[in-house]
């Protein structure tokens, strides 16, 4: 059994209540046996009605069945959103201990679903499981980063050439509205929106290779690069606002088909990320 709190003095970040249980469906009424039919076995015969009668939940002969009602919406999933917002806040810090129980308590849900999201982003590399106690917050150095950038340059670089040469302009105007995204959450340095907003713009520029096993990748690495932070608010949003114009830049670029400049421009964007 886990034991310990989350960090002291850590605000926090999401009310009690703010992930809806689940709503478990609901059973599809059994047609009544109509006229003529014998009553199942064990079951009690409805008495008759009146020729063309029919009653409110009944299925007419030919009438699809009623649709059961769905889970919409994972807790699971929504804790590992909400989770991963934290790490790119820095709200979860790089080091501390946080055990499923303390974490539940603070997002209104059992430990279960925390526990199962926290797992999920060990397997990512954002945290690691201490035995008896929690999940300890990785911390990532600059040697890691510049790793994992040598890494993602190695997979992005040639396949945005590529497609540098192949694409026409007009699909790559189309992806306007993710580089302006990206500038818009930088401005105001919400670290969580541009986390997102970044893995968008890569993602869309990738899928247009239309191999999805390389997103896939591209997309795993991407994100383990983007948590935790490792720098103060004001050296990060510096670092947001030059990212993000290397976006409009690299678009710009590849709209004019200038291949020069996107050479340039994709080689800088993964090179300034080691530093």
């Amino acid at each position: 059994m886990e034991q310990g709190s989350a960090h002291d003095g850590a605000r926090p970040a999401y009310a009690p209540g703010v992930f809806p249980r689940a709503v478990v469906g609901a059973r599809v009424p059994a047609q009544a046996p109509g006229p003529g039919r014998a009553p199942e076995p064990g079951r009690a015969p409805e008495p008759e009605r009146a020729r063309g009668e029919h009653t409110h939940g009944e299925r007419l002969p030919g009438e699809p069945p009623a649709p059961r009602a769905v889970r919409r919406h994972s807790v699971r999933g929504q804790i590992l959103d909400a989770l991963r917002t934290a790490l790119v806040d820095g709200e979860l810090a790089p080091g501390q201990v946080y055990s499923a129980p303390a974490l539940g308590a603070r997002f209104g849900v059992s430990a279960t679903p925390v526990r199962e999201a926290m797992q999920q982003l060990a397997a990512e590399g954002a945290v690691e499981v201490v035995p008896n106690r929690g999940f300890r917050v990785s911390e990532r150095g600059p040697r890691e980063l510049a790793e994992l950038a040598q890494v993602r340059a190695l997979i992005e670089v040639p396949v945005m050439l590529d497609l540098a040469r192949t694409v026409p302009a007009r699909r790559w105007s189309a992806l306007r509205p993710l580089a302006d995204a990206t500038v818009a959450a930088a401005a105001v340095g919400d670290l969580a929106a541009y986390a997102e907003s970044d893995r968008a713009f890569h993602r869309a520029v990738l899928a247009l290779s239309g191999n999805g096993q390389l997103v896939a990748v591209a997309e795993e690495l991407h994100r383990r690069a983007q948590w935790p932070p490792v720098s103060g608010p004001a050296a990060r949003r510096a670092d947001l606002l030059a990212d993000a114009s290397e976006h409009t830049a690299l678009l710009d670029a590849l709209v004019a088909q200038d291949l020069t400049v996107v050479r340039a421009l994709v080689s800088e964007h993964f090179t300034g990320a080691e530093s």
